[in-house]
């Protein structure tokens, strides 16, 4: 679905650090924004994806690019803010309309759970749980995220809805939006999934 910025311009956000209140639009209206709604605090896969934009952080400073997280409740956003697991300003919802209307959609108890199976979940956990990220079971379980990627003006680049708590919008792919890909090299790491280092290993043997 494409987002319809002016009505989700309007939508409050109260700050994680200080409690002001303000309109999501005002992130866009004097520079480039990529706004992250996380889907839970405590989640591991959310800090894992927050973790991993790290990557870009000085590549989107240097351009002059904002960087905001948003969580849909209060709850778990100081201990969130507390392990520096996000380098970026933090927010969540006044309402959780916000998140209906970017199309985040709400899973039940059982495909959630179920979700956590797939691949992409899986590697992600596996991943999380070799950088010591940790995690809690506070909050709502069931709500997904995404990401908001805004021009200055308030023209939408990318409106990226999650399928899934370990799906998140690649780094390399938040840059291109700002045609900044060529200024950012990821960064190798050894925390490949279990099946893939297993079929490495064979191979050499």
């Amino acid at each position: 679905m494409s987002a319809d910025i002016t009505e989700i311009g309007v939508q409050k956000v109260k700050s994680v650090s200080s409690g002001e209140i303000v309109e999501l639009k005002s992130f866009w209206e004097d520079q480039n924004v990529a706004i992250i709604f996380f889907r839970r605090w405590g989640c591991m896969l959310c800090r894992l994806w927050a973790k991993e934009l790290a990557e870009i952080v000085p590549v989107l400073r240097k351009n002059n690019i904002k960087l905001v997280g948003v969580g849909v409740e209060e709850i778990g956003a100081n201990e969130f803010a507390d392990g520096k697991f996000f380098d970026g300003d933090l927010y969540y919802v006044e309402n959780i309309s916000t998140y209906r209307l970017l199309g985040f959609k709400r899973f039940n108890v059982l495909s959630i759970i179920t979700s956590l199976f797939w691949k992409q979940s899986r590697d992600a956990i596996f991943k999380g749980r070799g950088m010591g990220l940790g995690g809690d079971l506070k909050g709502d379980w069931v709500q997904t995220g995404g990401a908001l990627l805004v021009e200055k003006g308030g023209k939408v680049l990318q409106h990226f809805v999650q399928t899934g708590p370990g799906d998140h919008l690649p780094n390399v792919d938040i840059l291109k939006n700002f045609g900044l890909e060529n200024e950012y090299v990821p960064e190798q790491t050894d925390n490949k999934p279990a099946e893939e280092k297993e079929n490495t290993t064979e191979a050499k043997s």
